[in-house]
């Protein structure tokens, strides 16, 4: 059975996107790619600086409410169900939850073909990337750069503060099957 899901697990500002992107350039088949910033862009402004919903303050801490995770399971479902419709997905996540948040992806993908693959970044060098960027609250990097991947079962590591996302998304593609 072939891979039908590409898991992308790594804290904020950890190249996540940037290897997407490359994925898509060298996987041979058309891969679809889904952001948890595309879900949270997607919400309404309201939830996003709710208790109920997500919150980021000030010191980059990001904490999530009961709508959020009910919108959440709604979108992971929804990927989980194109993904068995026939699409290959890429998936470029925060696991704010560490293995709580992989669970909930288990779950859904339940008996899909998925390639779990934990993007490591030296917290120093995310948070250069984060304040290049100018997009992030500051301190996100460095608050998840370990977090995100405690007690996550991954296939596969890369690590982008030592390769580029071209190089991470070669070694990616070739775990592919």
């Amino acid at each position: 059975m072939m891979t039908q899901v590409i898991v992308l697990n790594g804290g904020s500002s950890s190249g996540k996107s940037g290897i997407v992107r490359c994925l898509q350039a060298v996987l041979p088949d058309p891969w679809l790619a889904f952001g948890v910033d595309t879900l949270v862009d997607a919400m309404p402004a309201s939830l996003r600086a709710s208790d109920a919903g997500i919150e980021f303050e000030p010191d980059g801490e990001v904490s999530v409410g009961p709508e959020f995770r009910t919108l959440e399971a709604a979108w992971i479902e929804g990927i989980a169900a194109m993904a068995r419709a026939g699409a290959r997905i890429v998936v470029d996540e925060v696991f704010l939850g560490g293995a709580n948040s992989q669970e909930r992806w288990l779950r859904a993908l339940g008996e899909l073909r998925v390639l779990w693959v934990g993007v490591r970044c030296d917290a120093a060098v995310a948070a250069g990337r984060e304040i290049a960027r100018g997009d992030r609250t500051s301190g996100m990097a460095v608050s998840q750069a370990d977090a995100v991947h405690r007690g996550v079962v991954y296939d596969l590591e890369v690590d982008t503060s030592r390769a580029e996302s071209m190089e991470c998304a070669r070694t990616i593609a070739a775990h592919v099957k």
